[in-house]
């Protein structure tokens, strides 16, 4: 009879499959229970379980035997019927016949039969011919009858009831004798019997089969819910693969930006020692051989022995030994005083509101670029006088370098302009913003602005 698809529940349900496939022409799916149920018993081979989701083990032990048990019904049914007859009355090859013939039918369903919907009610209507001539022999083959109602439950909707009704029919006539001898007479008593003996196998076999469908149609709404799962499953697979891609294109770029940032610390170090350290000092040497003074030949030197120190404290990233048991205000104060003399140009420092200690990081940045903006005042503005003024306020530090020089042109492209970059960068790392206004013949006025974090806070 086809294939036997097991449409019960946990709770034991009834119904199968007797004639193939679905009308769509899908085979055996995963089992709703259970998972994956391996083999199908009639022959074909069931999915797996496209979600991969664990489910009730049990449950799906219970459906495979009960599914096996269906296909195996119908072909024990005919071998007991079979047997009881051949034992009780004399062999007839006549019988012999049409039990080869049910026999062949059978494994046509089960096995061989095509599955669509205009098959199975043919593979029907030969089972209930089959079915008839075997109980025109003998009654003990009413057992076969019960096939019927396993096929007629794959019928289309609107056959079903009528494949019960007939299957009902012929479980009555086994009952009464068989046919003819169950057909009922027109004595008005044998005719009410055998009608409540039809209408008792019409309920039995309506409620099995109704059963069975509803229980089929939940089987593939699981199924279709399960389908749903799985490709839920593969999309979120997809995101996260795609997610796992992403994370390794970010890692990638981290750690890009990180030797980026790297470089411009080392370069910004660099500049702030060795290439201001430098600068001095050639201009120092200059000065000394125009004027022949040794004040200049000494101070190149003090400036060489300086620029040695903070190099090697940049490369242990230590702060500016200017800072080191002085505040930032005296620091700055020195610094100015310092440059003051080795150029010959006054500078000047003051400080506003109420001086604290800054974190460190701040401290130095704030040393630096004042550093900064007295080298380039030095190379380039020709100034006659500069002023450095360093603001305490609630929320944020200002650092103030004017002078009187000779200006630039903002956006003309200078060749020593990395001085400029660095600043912005070393302010802007900390938090801060850096602001140069200037013109040609109108000066130069730089200002950082840093938040007031105190020494004792997380940069």
């Amino acid at each position: 009879m086809g294939e036997v698809r097991s449409t019960g529940g946990p709770g034991g349900a009834v119904g199968s499959d007797l004639a193939g496939p679905d009308p769509g022409g899908s085979t055996v799916g995963p089992d709703p229970i259970g998972g994956a149920v391996g083999p199908d018993p009639i022959g074909g081979t069931m999915d797996p379980d496209p979600a991969g989701v664990a489910v009730d083990p049990v449950a799906g032990v219970w459906e495979r035997r009960f599914a096996r048990f269906t296909t195996a019904l119908p072909f024990v049914a005919l071998a007991v019927a079979s047997a009881l007859t051949f034992l009780t009355v004399p062999f007839s090859a006549l019988t012999a016949g049409y039990v080869g013939l049910a026999l062949l039918l059978l494994v046509w369903l089960t096995f061989l039969s095509p599955r669509t919907p205009a098959w199975k009610v043919a593979n029907y209507a030969a089972l209930m011919v089959v079915t008839g001539l075997l109980l025109t022999r003998y009654p003990w083959f009413g057992l076969f009858t019960y096939a019927g109602y396993f096929l007629a439950l794959t019928l289309p909707r609107r056959l079903t009831i009528v494949g019960v009704a007939i299957t009902a029919t012929y479980g009555a006539l086994s009952w009464r004798g068989g046919i003819p001898m169950g057909l009922p007479s027109t004595d008005p008593q044998d005719l009410l019997g055998f009608l409540v003996s039809v209408g008792f196998n019409i309920g039995a076999g309506a409620i099995l089969t109704l059963y069975g469908r509803y229980t089929d149609e939940q089987h593939e709404t699981r199924r279709r819910n399960l389908d749903a799962l799985a490709e839920s499953n593969r999309q979120l697979e997809d995101a996260l693969a795609e997610n796992a891609g992403l994370h390794a294109q970010l890692l990638t770029q981290a750690r890009e930006a990180g030797v980026l940032d790297e470089r411009q610390r080392m370069a910004r170090e660099l500049h702030d020692t060795l290439a201001q350290g430098l600068t001095g000092i050639i201009t120092q040497l200059e000065a000394a051989e125009q004027t022949g003074a040794p004040r200049h030949l000494r101070a190149a030197a003090q400036l060489a022995r300086d620029s040695l120190a903070e190099t090697r404290r940049s490369m242990h990233a230590l702060r500016p030994a200017a800072l080191d048991n002085t505040a930032l205000p005296e620091a700055l104060a020195t610094l100015a005083g310092e440059w003051s003399a080795a150029h010959s140009t006054p500078a000047t420092f003051t400080s506003t509101g109420a001086a604290r200690p800054l974190h460190p990081e701040l401290e130095a940045t704030l040393l630096r670029t004042a550093q900064e903006a007295l080298s380039n005042a030095a190379r380039h503005a020709g100034a006659s006088r500069i002023g450095l003024t360093l603001s305490y306020m609630e929320d944020v530090v200002t650092l103030d370098v004017r002078d009187d020089g000779r200006g630039f042109e903002p956006s003309a492209t200078r060749a020593d302009a990395f001085g400029l970059v660095a600043m912005r960068q070393r302010v802007s790392r900390v938090g801060g913003t850096c602001e140069i206004e200037t013109e040609v013949g109108g000066g130069t006025a730089i200002s950082a602005c840093v938040p007031a974090v105190p020494a004792e806070a997380p940069a």
